[in-house]
């Protein structure tokens, strides 16, 4: 069995359009693989520690990553931590620059929950920053329309990565759902 943790961004759920399009395909294309789709707790420690416990209960069996915006920048860690492959999905690079504007009450559009961005996520986060990027274990898809964050940091910080850069779209990652096959292939899917 081949587990896929699927990440979702800030703000968002396991409900989103790209967590249901994955979970669809991957239940018909590819039903060896178990696709795992937490509700991230809202502190970037409490998060890693929550998607640390999940890869840790199946220890010693194959992990892929997939990651949209925040998660992306979370994938990237745990894709160093563990040695995995990865794909990202318009991934936040330097994701506590943009949130310290917007330090304060936040609310979930998904599931409702009310939350605080504070002081502590920002540096939080920048302490699970990666320097050093394993360039073979990464798939990155970027939209050059993305209009919450700058396509081109993702292009720079994963230059030596298989990339796919896109004209146009948006934040969402347009038409996600026909890039689907692509990651299949990229994590060697058909061969497992």
């Amino acid at each position: 069995m081949v587990n896929l943790l699927y990440i979702h961004g800030f703000n968002s759920s396991p409900q989103s359009m790209k967590a249901k399009q994955t979970n669809a395909y991957f239940a018909k294309h590819h039903s060896n693989v178990k696709v795992h789709f937490p509700q991230l707790l809202s502190s970037p420690n409490a998060a890693i520690a929550q998607l640390e416990a999940i890869i840790g209960s199946n220890e010693n069996s194959t992990w892929l990553i997939m990651g949209s915006s925040l998660g992306g920048y979370f994938s990237t860690y745990l894709a160093e931590k563990y040695k995995v492959q990865a794909v990202l999905i318009n991934p936040a690079v330097k994701p506590y620059e943009l949130l310290s504007d917007i330090i304060g009450e936040q609310i979930n559009p998904y599931t409702q929950e009310c939350y605080q961005v504070k002081g502590q996520h920002i540096v939080d986060l920048q302490l699970l920053e990666q320097e050093n990027i394993s360039k073979n274990n990464y798939l990155v898809m970027v939209q050059t329309g993305d209009e919450v964050l700058d396509y081109q940091q993702a292009v720079e910080k994963y230059q030596h990565c298989q990339l796919v850069v896109q004209k146009g779209g948006d934040h969402s990652f347009i038409d996600y759902e026909t890039m689907l096959p692509e990651i299949a292939v990229f994590f060697n899917l058909e061969s497992k």
